[in-house]
This record gives C-alpha cells, sequence and structure tokens, in this order.
C-alpha cells in the first residue's frame, strides 16, 4: 500500500507543477514597485471599478433570479430536474464565443429586443448579461444542491407553526442551504469578474463603458505589460481570495455543525 502511495504521488507531480508553476510564475514576475505603478494607471482604476460594479450587479440578479430556480431544481421531480439542468449547464459547455455571438443575435438589431429599437450591445447592460449568462448556472447548481438537504418535515412543521410558505422558505430551507449558497456565490463572482469571451464579442472592449479587467488585460499586454501584470495580480488575487474564503467558510460550517450535534 505503502508503494502504491508514493507511486501515485510520483505520478501526481508533473499535473501538479503545470497547474502551480504558472500561477507562481505570475506572482513573481513583478516587482512591488512595478504594480503600484500599474495600479495607478487611469485605464487600471477604471477597469478594475467597472468590473467590481457589473460583477455586483450580476450576482445580485443571479441571486434573485437564480435561487427560484435553485430550488425548483430540488423539489420537482427527478425527470423535470435533469431536463432543466441539462438547459442550466448549457452556458458552461457552450464556448465562450459562441454564447457573444447567440448574445447578440438575441439582443442585437436583428432580434427582437433590436425590433422595438432598444439598443443592447457594446453597452455596461451588456457587459452585466454576458456575467450574467456565464456565471449564473455555477450558482444555480450549487443552490440546487443546498436546497436538497433540506428535510421537507421542517418546511410541514414551519408551516403548522404558523409561517407563510415564504416565511418557511426563508426562514427554514435558506439556513440550512446557506453553505451551498455561499459557495455558489463565490464560484459565480469569480467567473464574472473573470468572463472574457462573450464579453468581448457582444460588449465590446470601450474604454470606460465595456471594457473590464480581462478585456483591458488583453488591450494592455502589446502595449504597457505593466498595467496588464497588475490587473492579472489583482483578478489572481480575488480569486485566490475566493477560493481560499470557499473552503475555510465549508470547513468552518461543517465544523459548528459537527458541533453543534455533538451538544446535549
Amino acid at each position: 500500500m505503502k508503494h502504491r502511495s508514493s507511486l501515485s504521488l510520483l505520478l501526481s507531480v508533473p499535473m501538479l507543477l503545470l497547474l502551480v508553476i504558472p500561477v507562481l510564475a505570475l506572482l513573481l514576475s513583478s516587482s512591488p514597485e512595478a504594480l503600484w505603478a500599474g495600479m495607478q494607471h487611469p485605464l487600471f482604476r477604471s477597469a478594475f471599478l467597472l468590473s467590481v460594479q457589473t460583477s455586483l450587479v450580476s450576482l445580485l440578479l443571479i441571486v434573485v433570479l437564480g435561487t427560484p430556480l435553485g430550488w425548483w431544481l430540488s423539489v420537482t421531480s427527478p425527470r423535470r430536474a435533469r431536463a432543466c439542468a441539462l438547459l442550466v449547464d448549457l452556458p458552461i459547455v457552450l464556448p465562450p464565443a459562441v454564447l457573444g455571438i447567440a448574445l447578440l443575435q438575441a439582443f442585437g438589431r436583428s432580434g427582437p429586443i433590436g425590433w422595438l429599437g432598444i439598443q443592447i450591445p457594446f453597452t455596461t447592460l451588456a457587459v452585466v448579461i454576458a456575467q450574467v449568462l456565464i456565471a449564473a448556472p455555477y450558482y444555480i447548481q450549487s443552490a440546487a444542491a443546498g436546497f436538497r438537504r433540506v428535510d421537507s418535515d421542517l418546511l410541514l412543521v414551519a408551516r403548522t407553526l404558523g409561517q407563510s410558505p415564504t416565511g418557511a422558505f426563508l426562514r427554514v430551507a435558506v439556513p440550512v442551504a446557506l453553505p451551498g449558497l455561499i459557495a455558489g456565490l463565490a464560484l459565480a463572482w469569480a467567473r464574472a469578474l473573470g468572463e472574457f469571451g462573450a464579453t468581448l464579442l457582444f460588449a465590446g472592449n470601450l474604454p470606460g463603458t465595456t471594457q473590464t479587467m480581462p478585456l483591458a488585460i488583453y488591450m494592455t499586454l502589446e502595449s504597457d505589460v505593466r498595467i496588464a501584470l497588475a490587473l492579472s495580480l489583482v483578478l489572481a488575487a480575488v480569486s485566490i481570495l475566493l477560493l481560499f474564503a470557499l473552503r475555510w467558510g465549508a470547513s468552518a460550517w461543517s465544523f459548528s455543525g459537527v458541533e453543534s450535534g455533538r451538544r446535549p
């Protein structure tokens, strides 16, 4: 058994190195002075602020619109849930460029929205729509998994105690599913911040209007590497923090749940 474990570790080293080396190279690629100089550039500030604003708006829409869908997936029949889950997962498996073209066809001049004279492509709203489309599946999947942990008997007890269906959902289902909701929210936020392909085709790369941090990295890579590195390091730092928060939060919640179960 020990020999098998050592062999598995040896065979795993190449993949671990492939995963870790690029991140380490990025972290070591810039000095603090160069990083600070890149962060002082107006292009950095505008791209950073736009990414934060649009991603937060996208998260709000994902929570408001995705939570009911996640709940429905958890309580409906398995057959319906599987069929709907295929539609939810489509943005994950489709290439971002394909999604960008699809958004142009749906919301552009040739689509139903365009017929009404409403201009959505190449606006800040287009950035939000692209982020919601790309990031929503991660939250919906995690929310559905969290809601499946809710015991239906608890909801019945809450109803018998005078709670309305909405009150039972908010006071019973949401607290039980909260770890899954938070995990999905973190994944969705990281995915929205890093969205590139669909945003580029649907919203364009207009500084101050649609140019998020990934698009600014793409544009400045050939003109000013300092800005590209600064934006890349900030995005990497946010993603790593979200990952640690996700792992630590899940572990802390599980530990608190075990401790609560041990109490008399």
